[in-house]
């Protein structure tokens, strides 16, 4: 009896998050037959795409054993500066890996807090995501930034593309793939060669499984943690670009909250939140289960408020799940 209920605990935690996305997906399609629509599924890809980019980074984070709250800041302020680059008149292409660049060392500078500074992952998190939304406002004086597109002095195809474009599928010419969720797909499948076949990614796990173990055979914990920060950043801010590109205006209030859907997500896809375990791809089906849910319940006609709810408790039962197995 015991090894069945073994088999079955690791048959969920390695497949349940799968599994719950199948049923939701089912259910919400008997339930409202415009959500199977396939521009309404191609929308959600869409509208995963941003969540999916920063629980990516997160998911390297949290299994070092820590956690990321400044990624809405981090989000914001990123596309902050590229949108002031573009007023400025500078290319699109240098605006966007400027804006690359800034997100990184916004990143790296939470990771030097945590490794240099000895501060926990929380408090120095909390401390860069207060930091950075206010640096967010004193750049835009609390306004937003507006046609974006039309003021690119170069560049403004790439510009309008990173959020807003489609590729046209030669086996369905009537279907057209966001950018974004290629984008998506592609940045999925980058951080699953890296965490299943790189000696990087194997110290990503040593780290978060024991520190000090992983610091005897020879990993430098203190690199590893802060490189991973550095991702988070990173992808923050190629999130951040894709928001701004595809509404076209850049504010200060971006991202707020995209800490909660990240993290939810990371937990849905069953990485262990004290580090060490959890894999790439049910990150992923996480994601999925965030957008399909936000998806869902807005066709349904829910409230934002009780969206927030909803998916405070799905974190609740994750984080839960994952003490009990």
């Amino acid at each position: 009896m015991n090894t069945k209920n073994n088999r079955l605990s690791t048959f969920l935690g390695e497949y349940g998050a799968f599994i719950a996305l199948l049923l939701l997906v089912l259910v919400l399609s008997v339930i409202s037959p415009e959500f199977r629509q396939p521009g309404n599924l191609l929308n959600l890809l869409r509208q995963a795409s941003f969540n999916g980019l920063i629980a990516f980074g997160m998911t390297c984070v949290i299994l070092s054993d820590g956690i990321d709250l400044s990624v809405g800041s981090t989000f914001a302020l990123s596309a902050i500066v590229c949108a002031e680059m573009i007023m400025m008149g500078m290319p699109a292409l240098i605006a966007i890996l400027g804006a690359l660049l800034v997100g990184t060392l916004l990143g790296l500078i939470s990771g030097l807090l945590v490794t240099k500074g000895r501060l926990q992952p929380f408090i120095a998190t909390l401390i860069t995501m207060t930091a950075y939304r206010g640096l967010a406002m004193i750049l835009t004086d609390g306004k937003p930034i507006s046609r974006l597109a039309e003021n690119a002095a170069s560049g403004s195809f790439l510009f309008k593309a990173l959020g807003k474009g489609n590729v046209v599928s030669d086996l369905i010419p009537s279907v057209k793939i966001p950018i974004p969720a290629i984008i998506l797909l592609g940045s999925f499948a980058v951080f699953y060669f890296i965490l299943n076949y790189t000696t990087y990614g194997r110290r990503i796990y040593a780290t978060g499984s024991n520190a000090k173990c992983a610091t005897l055979v020879g990993v430098n914990v203190s690199r590893i943690k802060i490189s991973v920060y550095a991702i988070s950043g990173f992808m923050s801010a190629l999130a951040g670009l894709m928001m701004i590109s595809r509404v076209n205006s850049a504010q200060p209030n971006l991202g707020s909250g995209y800490e909660l859907d990240a993290i939810a997500a990371v937990a849905l896809g069953g990485t262990s939140m004290s580090g060490g375990r959890g894999k790439i791809a049910g990150t992923v089906a996480g994601v999925l289960i965030i957008a399909v849910l936000n998806n869902g319940l807005n066709i349904l006609g829910v409230t934002s408020y009780y969206q927030d709810v909803i998916k405070a408790l799905v974190i609740l039962v994750a984080v839960l799940s994952d003490r009990k197995r």
